[in-house]
């Protein structure tokens, strides 16, 4: 498999040891695996171990993804409307301007709910209720905004709906073998390390997001834990429909949840997904401007591509070695994926 797409090898040896310590890429084509290596270690230190394949990575923001897939579930059964405001679930929002908020504006980014909030102002709040109630940043409906808090009050949301907690709702409808959220001590050794802050030292096997972490480990907008198979199978939900297999998804909503539902010059933004807009999003050129994906904070990525039948994955641990924007690393790796492919064809 690796001499088939020989660029995404070497751009990912070469990151090893200067972008990260530890990364998975894998590539499918019409449902089959093309491509899958392993490559580094968990940390850079003593306690390091070799990782393999299956790894569980923190999936970061690819938490998203899976929330929204139970999501639009909830909405086949009707459980939910995706154009019908969320206050009969949420009746925080009676009083305040977020009474107009629907699935639709929370799963497309466009509720006005702001961006996040540093952990440092959190620490003494409840986080579910800070961002319940924070004041909106935007109008509803009347631009895209990335929030997390959106997604934190999707999580609340279906749980509530669904009378369950969103870790067993999560974990009991994807139901893949190490997959989820909150790993058991024991597994956390064999989990890339992610940031070393001064409030929690190295972290590994905890969740990076601060956010998340002040939530038990458990939200809408972070927290899973999963591996390169993981994040692939997310994507196929929502590319099979597209070429006559099977989903766990309506095929109707699914289709819907890769349509534009809102622009945004950087990243237009579908239901939980973003669709490529430039070519200097993470994709790369090779990707069709059908293409839709996500990124999450440590180091993770998924883009899908249609007009090829193409799902393929990047997981690593970028941020070990700090902040630094990584969508180099990422669009070298899958323009390395559409060149092996054009080869092929």
């Amino acid at each position: 498999m690796v001499e088939l797409f020989p660029e995404c090898d070497a751009v990912l040896r070469n990151a090893l040891d200067r972008r990260y310590t530890a990364a998975v890429g894998r590539v499918e084509r019409h449902g089959r695996v093309l491509f899958e290596r392993a490559y580094g270690r968990t940390r850079a230190d003593e306690f390091a171990r070799p990782i393999a394949i299956d790894t569980r990575f923190d999936l970061a923001s690819l938490t998203k993804l899976f929330v929204a897939t139970i999501a639009l579930d909830a909405v086949a059964r009707g459980h939910f409307a995706l154009d019908t405001a969320l206050v009969a679930t949420i009746p925080e929002w009676s009083e305040l301007p977020h009474r107009a908020i629907t699935m639709r504006n929370l799963l497309a980014h466009t509720s006005g709910m702001q961006s996040g909030a540093h952990y440092r102002s959190l620490r003494d709040r409840a986080v579910e209720e800070f961002a319940l109630t924070t004041e909106l940043q935007g109008a509803v409906g009347e631009g895209v905004l990335y929030s997390d808090l959106g997604f934190i009050a999707l999580g609340i949301a279906i749980a509530r709906r669904e009378g369950r907690s969103l870790q067993a709702l999560l974990e009991g409808f994807v139901a893949r073998s190490g997959f989820g959220y909150r790993p058991r001590a024991r597994q956390w050794g064999a989990m890339p390390a992610t940031e070393c802050d001064s409030w929690r030292g190295r972290v590994q096997g905890a969740v990076h997001d601060e956010k998340a972490y002040l939530c038990g480990g458990v939200a809408g907008h972070a927290g899973l834990f999963g591996s390169a198979a993981d994040a692939a199978w997310v994507g196929e939900q929502y590319l099979a429909p597209l070429h006559g297999r099977g989903s766990v998804l309506e095929p109707g909503l699914a289709r819907e949840a890769v349509r534009e539902q809102a622009f945004d010059p950087t990243l237009r933004r579908a239901l939980g997904w973003a669709l490529k807009t430039r070519d200097d999003n993470s994709c790369g050129p090779g990707f069709s401007r059908d293409s839709f994906g996500h990124t999450g904070f440590t180091g993770t990525c998924i883009w899908v591509d249609p007009q090829r039948d193409l799902t393929a994955v990047l997981l690593s641990n970028t941020v070990y070695f700090g902040r630094d924007d990584s969508t180099d690393l990422r669009r070298a790796f899958f323009t390395g994926v559409t060149k092996a492919l054009d080869r092929l064809s």
